[in-house]
């Protein structure tokens, strides 16, 4: 049995991990409020630029489709994979399920003959496949607990760069959406091409989870200029707001997942702390009843 010495080194170290997840605790809760604020007030202007986009494309009708955005490779060869992680851990299966839906994704294209080229945000992402052995063809990191407009649009032009000379077919994102503190689900949003089936609406909503046409066009609307120009310009913003989202997500994703997990952990370093207080508690008892026997002894011996 070990010491009471021993014991109370090992709940005094507990006692101080406790005190750092808690204060991480308190820290990520503080922080998932002013990413929830930021969600809130980004989410309407994301579904008014899909909406915006969604009518300009109706409007353009067969022109759409000569926008380079919009329009699918003759043959697809390469697929770019971009997974939207955070830069730090200690925050459950938060990461590690976004590497591996992108990992099982790429088996599947692999499966069908197609290569995949990776992207990757947040250091946790872009570490992690380099140590896979996977050649990263764009990495960002150091903004994922506070991502700026400007970082996504870092992004956006890469990628659509990569789509436009044909380096890429086709552009797959998998991030973190929001929920709750305590829920973040795996998402996989279609970036390039923009499809039909996005342009009419009719895809799941990365915010809610939730399938149904999203912002219905109401009454007629008149262009100047012509639709396909306003399209044009319309389609990167589209693109841009979308990573942007993602990166906004996922952020508040992160700390929720971090304050769950630090308050898990917390819990866990006092029921530690109480079987290691019990085990104190049994080494004296056992330290008293063995200088009792002594003194006993003792006593025996000198009669």
């Amino acid at each position: 049995m070990a010491s009471q010495r021993d014991v109370k080194n090992k709940i005094a170290s507990v006692k101080n991990i406790q005190k750092i997840t808690r204060a991480m605790e308190m820290v990520a809760a503080a922080r998932l409020r002013r990413a929830e604020q930021r969600i809130e007030a980004l989410r309407p202007y994301a579904d008014a630029i899909g909406r915006m986009t969604r009518q300009a494309a109706n409007a353009a009708g067969a022109e759409a489709e000569r926008l380079p955005l919009l329009r699918e490779h003759d043959s697809q060869t390469n697929v770019g994979l971009l997974l939207v992680t955070g830069d730090r851990g200690l925050a459950g299966g938060f990461n590690s399920q976004i590497i591996r839906a992108g990992v099982r994704l790429s088996a599947e294209l692999s499966d069908t003959g197609l290569r995949s080229s990776w992207y990757a945000t947040g250091r946790r992402g872009v570490s992690s496949l380099a140590f896979r052995g996977n050649e990263l063809s764009g990495s960002y990191t150091g903004f994922a607990d506070r991502p700026a407009y400007a970082d996504a649009r870092t992004i956006a032009d890469d990628i659509v760069q990569a789509y436009v000379d044909g380096h890429i077919d086709r552009v797959e994102m998998i991030y973190n959406a929001y929920v709750s503190p305590l829920t973040q689900h795996v998402t996989r949003q279609t970036l390039l091409p923009l499809t039909q089936q996005a342009l009419s609406g009719d895809q799941t909503d990365s915010g809610t989870g939730q399938e149904g046409p999203v912002g219905a066009v109401r009454g007629s609307v008149e262009y100047e200029p012509d639709p396909e120009k306003i399209l044009r310009r319309l389609v990167p913003d589209y693109i841009e707001i979308s990573i942007y989202r993602a990166l906004v997500e996922s952020a508040a994703g992160f700390f929720g997942a971090q304050m769950t997990a630090m308050r898990s952990a917390s819990e866990n370093a006092g029921e530690i702390i109480t079987d290691y207080t019990l085990q104190m508690n049994r080494a004296r008892q056992a330290e008293i009843t063995q200088e009792i026997m002594e003194v006993v002894a003792g006593a025996e011996g000198l009669s």
